[in-house]
């Protein structure tokens, strides 16, 4: 039963992620592969959604501040979302190869 109330509850996140997505601003990132960027957000989070966890891993510091790894090439999106369930930024972070 709890397996399925998360599930529920995750869905339930992402619908609502996709009805806020206008109210978030949009911003593109570019990682070098292996690289970190720390990212400061104008208002507190409180969930971070990541669709390509493999390209990017994030790591919250504060309730406004995360550090996002670059951990493989290729583009995922990071929504951050407030305590009323609204997304407030949507991140759209690309991975490149590191430049020598």
């Amino acid at each position: 039963m709890t397996v399925w109330l998360r599930a529920w509850m995750l869905g339930l996140i992402f619908c609502l992620v996709a009805l806020s997505t206008n109210r978030a601003s949009d911003e593109t990132l570019e990682i070098a592969l292996g690289t970190g960027h720390l990212l400061t957000l104008d208002r507190a989070f409180e969930t971070v959604l990541i669709d390509a966890p493999e390209v990017i891993d994030v790591s919250p510091q504060t309730s406004r501040t995360v550090l996002l790894k670059a951990l493989n090439r290729g583009i995922s999106n990071v929504v951050f979302v407030d305590e009323q369930s609204i997304a407030i930024t949507n991140i759209r972070v690309v991975v490149r190869e590191a430049r020598v």
